[in-house]
């Protein structure tokens, strides 16, 4: 009864505006009024109060306003730099004032722009019919200055054996590619610009696009501007295939009209716009991306709109939020830098590093948006976060009221972060992070081609994620210390240790594992301090007793610090990536190598050449890349990590090995080819490779336990 009469009380004072009296006096006495009667909430009834005012038609026309923002009007894109990115953050900066927010700002930083226009080819089918293909792009530089005749050659998939024979030189090369099973777009375009090429017709032989054979594609590219590329449909490249198979030649003429210019060191903005707390220092930062590829509707025009959105409905329904809500909608996630293997998540990594670096140990938590706004008959929602939120937002997820058609078995949480997302780019700068998580499915079928649509909308979804990604926000709102579990960090990092390995290369693990239990046992103590603390803060909050809760304020302003230099301190030296980007501990890289390489040398000293090259040899570091491609094209995609940080941005000095097999590998395809099976030569220099990779092993290792103790009396400091 009392839950009722408050809510009903917190509504009379929201419609009446509390503005009776128009004296200046008057008017802060009742907004000071407003303030304290819709604190005094329980976050249950915060919850409630918020989700009525969830309005998802509001934000589904926000999404079809983003769309209409285009350089390409037959396509669509709003890319990094370009006029079209420009003109959408000015939408999205204008929308941010009509909510209320305060502090609006376009925060200016420096990238590489990228504008399509337009690619046209033009070609005769094999019935003599004239067709036109669209193509898509990417972010290289190829202008025609209007239509400018080609020959068109087939290269299968564009490797070196496919270019062996064949005479591409200032012609259009068009290839079959999957780059999720086979290699990423950049490797066969930079083989063809080798050989000549004027510029690569990239058809998806599977791995994305896959919806349609009239599906377009674009990816980052991670190579440089001057090795153009654009993306042809199957079902238009299998009309020109035809089309040359009938002229029996290898090559038919086409005409081709295209531009796409990349501009180095132009401009770009982040918007961001605050909804203020009672602490001003304190803040909560949700975030999404606003440049987008093809129509990017859900990709990813629905994130800012479920931000916006949540937004709106704080403020309509009144809420006077403990900490400033900031929200941020990052441009130039999708590609921001020019040759470089870490070309995305450009906007967000130059936000948290550049433009506003003290926002680290100042953000409670960060709450990051991809594609919120589809469901492709999924059981649940995925949220994907740090290590150390995952207990939190797990407790939280439960609280979410159901909604019909979706979801049926509500959240499901994830970890850890990882590099496909603006929150990777958070959290290595110290904001422990959330996203709603890309689903494989999706990826697949839609993701950055023009089937991203609003066909893809299912306005269940939207409304389940609005409440689930509200209710965190004001879960986060009513802590006092950012609600860090860093016991699950070091549970993972003992469970990645492979026990069978280590044993193979003869490496004891005690000491790191007998660490790793330590630290988990001090996070365990702390996070029940944690959690003790924000408890007491919440039912402060809820009670509308600000003296002590702004005493709990006061007394783990400590404890409030503490939690973050440990957060970062983690993500400094507990995160490294792979050559695929994917997020790991230190010692699992040289702990991979080792069993690939120790296989290897096991196959070679057995005379099975083969089977080292089919099994393991691939595997260790970017070696995969050797058995497909020049030594050119491999060394030059080998030594593109070690660009300066403004360049590897955040990938930067977290790749730690670099094994070049280029020559070995080839040496034992040679003898393999001609029957030799004398590999004693490739033995002795794989044994070089596992001296450095147990060396690697054993600095890595030292350094984590090294790590691992200076976190866990920092942990133990916690009373």
């Amino acid at each position: 009864m009392k839950k009722i009469v408050t809510l009903l009380l917190v509504v009379c004072i929201i419609l009446s505006g509390c503005s009776t009296n128009n004296s200046a006096s008057s008017s802060a006495s009742s907004s000071s009024q407003v303030m304290e009667k819709t604190q005094k909430l329980s976050l249950e009834e915060a919850q409630k109060l918020f989700i009525e005012k969830v309005d998802t038609e509001w934000g589904y026309n926000v999404m079809e306003e983003l769309t209409k923002f285009k350089t390409n009007e037959d396509l669509g894109y709003r890319t990094a730099g370009s006029k079209a990115e420009t003109e959408a953050g000015d939408y999205i900066k204008e929308t941010m004032e009509s909510i209320g927010m305060t502090s609006v700002e376009k925060e200016e930083y420096t990238l590489d722009g990228w504008t399509f226009d337009h690619a046209n080819l033009t070609f005769k089918d094999k019935d003599g019919k004239e067709k036109t293909a669209i193509l898509g792009g990417y972010q290289t530089n190829f202008e025609t200055n209007g239509k400018k005749e080609y020959e068109v050659v087939y290269a299968n998939q564009g490797t070196e054996a496919d270019f062996k024979d064949l005479d591409v030189k200032d012609k259009l090369v068009l290839i079959d590619i999957n780059q999720r099973e086979n290699w990423w777009i950049n490797y066969p375009v930079y083989e063809a610009y080798l050989n000549g090429a004027a510029a690569v017709l990239a058809v998806q032989d599977g791995g994305y696009a896959e919806i349609s054979d009239e599906a377009l594609n674009a990816q980052d590219f991670c190579g440089p501007e001057y090795t153009p590329a654009f993306s042809i449909s199957r079902k238009d490249a299998d009309s020109l295939l035809k089309a040359i198979k009938k002229s029996g030649k290898d090559t038919i003429k086409v005409d081709f009209d295209a531009s796409s210019k990349v501009e180095k060191d132009t401009k770009s903005y982040n918007i961001t716009g605050m909804i203020e707390g009672r602490d001003k220092d304190k803040m909560i930062v949700l975030s999404g991306h606003y440049d987008g590829y093809f129509d990017g509707f859900q990709d990813n025009a629905s994130s800012v709109a479920i931000m916006l959105g949540i937004a709106k409905a704080i403020v309509d329904s009144g809420y006077q939020p403990e900490k400033t809500l900031v929200f941020c909608a990052t441009s130039a996630e999708e590609w921001g830098v020019e040759n470089s293997k870490y070309d995305w998540l450009t906007g967000a990594y130059n936000q948290v590093f550049n433009i506003h670096p003290e926002w680290s140990g100042k953000v409670i938590a960060n709450i990051n948006f991809e594609m919120p706004a589809h469901s492709l008959d999924y059981e649940s929602s995925l949220v994907q976060t740090s290590y150390e939120l995952a207990p939190f937002v797990k407790d939280l997820s439960t609280t979410i009221p159901k909604v019909d058609g979706v979801f049926e078995k509500g959240t499901e949480v994830s970890y850890p972060i990882i590099t496909w997302t603006d929150s990777f780019a958070f959290s290595i700068a110290g904001i422990p992070s959330s996203v709603s998580r890309l689903r494989e499915e999706f990826s697949i079928k839609y993701y950055h081609s023009q089937f991203d649509n609003k066909d893809t909308y299912n306005e269940a979804a939207f409304r389940y994620n609005h409440y689930l990604y509200g209710t965190m926000l004001l879960g986060y709102d009513y802590c006092a210390v950012s609600p860090l579990d860093f016991s699950l960090r070091f549970k993972e990092l003992k469970k990645s240790i492979d026990s069978d390995i280590m044993e193979d290369v003869d490496f004891d693990t005690t000491k790191l594992e007998e660490t790793a239990d330590k630290a988990i046992e001090a996070a365990e103590v702390a996070y029940d301090v944690v959690e003790a603390k924000n408890n007491a803060y919440k039912e402060a909050v809820e009670k509308g007793d600000y003296e002590a809760a702004d005493k709990i304020l006061d007394e783990t302003s400590e404890l409030y610090s503490t939690v973050f230099e440990i957060f970062k301190k983690a993500e400094d030296d507990l995160v490294r990536l792979t050559w695929e980007e994917e997020v790991v501990f230190p010692h699992q890289i040289p702990q991979s190598n080792l069993d690939m390489v120790d296989s290897a040398i096991d196959a070679l000293e057995d005379k099975d050449g083969q089977k080292a090259l089919d099994k393991y040899l691939w595997g260790i570091d970017n070696n995969w890349y050797a058995y497909n491609f020049s030594e050119k094209n491999y060394t030059y995609f080998s030594d593109i990590i070690e660009q300066p940080e403004d360049v590897t941005q955040w990938g930067y000095k977290r790749v730690i090995s670099k094994e070049r097999l280029y020559d070995t590998i080839h040496s034992i395809m040679d003898k393999c080819e001609t029957g030799k099976d004398d590999f004693s030569e490739e033995i002795k220099t794989l044994k070089e490779v596992e001296k450095r990779q147990n060396e690697l092993l054993e600095s890595t290792v030292s350094d984590e336990i090294e790590t691992l103790e200076k976190l866990t009396k920092t942990l133990n400091s916690i009373k």
